[in-house]
């Protein structure tokens, strides 16, 4: 029998309201008792409850979320880096995650097609930000600047196809370094590259060499061997390939899809695989064709005088001239370099991880320009560091080598062995995090001793704060090594300045 279900009137009519305005109902049949559109009612929003149970939790293609081991990791490299930033004088400077799509477009050349565009849900056409080298010159433009060292660390967003295990994501973290304004040749360039080395030096990562080539030979090499001029930029973008594909595959893409001549590509191919260090630069200035573009010749002087400052540097040795470098981006006009890891005998029990450059960048004399009405142009170079790709190498070897990390800073734990004392434990905590004193406590009244102890071991806090009756009667405390397990006796106004003194000799 069915269920007799009885509904004040006021129920009956907001119950018949609710139904009418759900979006699942398509269609109303003709119902006869109060108990009919109830039961419908309900069965309406059942669904969507019923619906979640197939909802798949994850994270967007490309994207992931960072554990608090992998946070400790990650701030561990952007110290490292931001702390060589700031060692150069740099500001740090931070843009919108999102820009005016104009502002945008035309910039990247090929690449352009990775962006991504936002619905227009404010009035204006929007697109998340590509790198952080376009929002730079933007706002160097936009308030007039003829001159800024800036750095920045933020998010960067490309829709391209990830691959995660070589530690490329729709979603990453750049870490730009960039010098803007009128200065002496190469000067800042030479200081770039030094930044690089120091950066990849201090984290570790092993032996690396840095490839430089200029735009300028580039587009000298690609007039001299047949390019036509309107090709120059998405042969660019076929060459810069190169660490990723074959020659024999670039050279097919460049004939079967970008158009060139068989004998054109071959010509590019000839000086493609020309790489090594001043000496070629001396030969590059003999080379019968090269010698003939004053482009070339231009960019050949350039990193002459470049070499001369490395030298100076002590970094030469970690240079390579390579003129199978391209950098794919549009806005690149003059010295570019790409930054990519050795793998040593050393590291033979480590498997290979193939990650492509760690840090890259260039001369774009012409970018803030492309944002000024009056055309005014502010000469830029910059780099920016990997730090997706670093952390996927980093995060390899700690899993390899079995490195445990601590999640937490926490230098004191204050602990009590009896009952009833966590007024006394709150106040004794309250003068630690006054003092500036990282400290932490259980949630509990009456935590056992042991519990507490064995909380400090597994979390790595070394030092323990303990007070009972007895110390509370005497006016100590009992001040704990949690590695040594030794303890002392300590007056409480001694407290502080003790463990400041432990912890500045650890």
């Amino acid at each position: 029998m069915p269920q007799l279900v009885l509904l004040h009137g006021r129920v009956w009519a907001a119950l018949l309201g609710q139904l009418l305005r759900s979006p699942r109902v398509v269609c109303i049949r003709a119902v006869h008792s109060q108990s009919q559109v109830a039961e419908a009612v309900l069965t309406s929003q059942l669904k969507p409850h019923q619906e979640k149970s197939n909802l798949v939790i994850k994270t967007p293609k490309g994207t992931r979320d960072l554990s608090p081991e992998q946070i400790v990791v990650r701030e561990k490299i952007l110290d490292v880096i931001v702390s060589c930033f700031k060692r150069h004088g740099a500001k740090g400077l931070d843009t919108p995650a999102f820009e005016l799509k104009d502002m945008l477009t035309e910039k990247y050349g090929e690449d352009s097609g990775l962006i991504y565009d936002l619905k227009d849900q404010g009035g204006e056409l929007l697109s998340l930000r590509y790198d952080l080298t376009v929002p730079f010159a933007r706002y160097m433009a936009m308030n007039k600047l003829k001159k800024m060292k800036r750095y920045h660390v933020g998010k960067v967003w490309r829709r391209e196809s990830p691959t995660v295990v070589q530690g490329r994501y729709r979603e990453f973290c750049q870490c730009d370094f960039d010098i803007a304004g009128h200065f002496d040749p190469m000067i800042p360039d030479a200081e770039c590259l030094k930044i690089m080395c120091e950066i990849l030096s201090g984290l570790q990562l092993g032996d690396f060499l840095i490839k430089v080539n200029d735009r300028r030979i580039l587009d000298g090499m690609f007039a001299i061997c047949g390019v036509p001029e309107s090709k120059f930029r998405t042969t660019c973008s076929s060459i810069d390939k190169l660490d990723k594909i074959s020659w024999k595959e670039v050279r097919h893409e460049m004939v079967a899809q970008k158009g060139l001549a068989p004998e054109v590509a071959d010509r590019i191919g000839d000086y493609v695989q020309c790489h090594g260090g001043l000496s070629l630069v001396e030969q590059m200035f003999q080379d019968p064709g090269l010698s003939q573009s004053k482009q070339a010749l231009e960019g050949l002087r350039d990193l002459k005088l470049l070499y001369e400052y490395l030298t100076l540097f002590g970094i030469a040795e970690k240079i390579s001239f390579d003129l199978s470098l391209a950098r794919g981006l549009d806005y690149y006009t003059g010295v570019i370099y790409e930054a990519v890891l050795l793998q040593s005998p050393a590291e033979a029990e480590e498997e290979p991880l193939n990650v492509g450059s760690v840090a890259a960048g260039g001369r774009y004399d012409e970018l803030v320009g492309m944002f000024n009405p009056k055309g005014h142009k502010v000469p830029c170079v910059g780099l920016s560091i990997g730090v997706e790709r670093i952390f996927s190498i980093v995060e390899q070897r700690m899993k390899t080598f079995g490195e445990k990390i601590r999640t937490t800073e926490t230098q004191v734990f204050v602990a009590t062995p009896q009952k009833n004392f966590l007024q006394e434990r709150l106040k004794l905590i309250s003068e630690l995090w006054d003092a500036g004193i990282k400290a932490e406590l259980l949630y509990k009244n009456n935590p056992k001793l042991l519990t507490q102890l064995h909380y400090c071991e597994n979390t790595g806090i070394p030092l323990v704060v303990i007070i009972g009756e007895q110390e509370l009667k005497e006016g100590v405390l009992k001040l704990r090594s949690v590695a040594s397990r030794e303890e002392v006796a300590i007056k409480r106004e001694n407290l502080v300045a003790e463990i400041q003194k432990r912890l500045f000799k650890s």
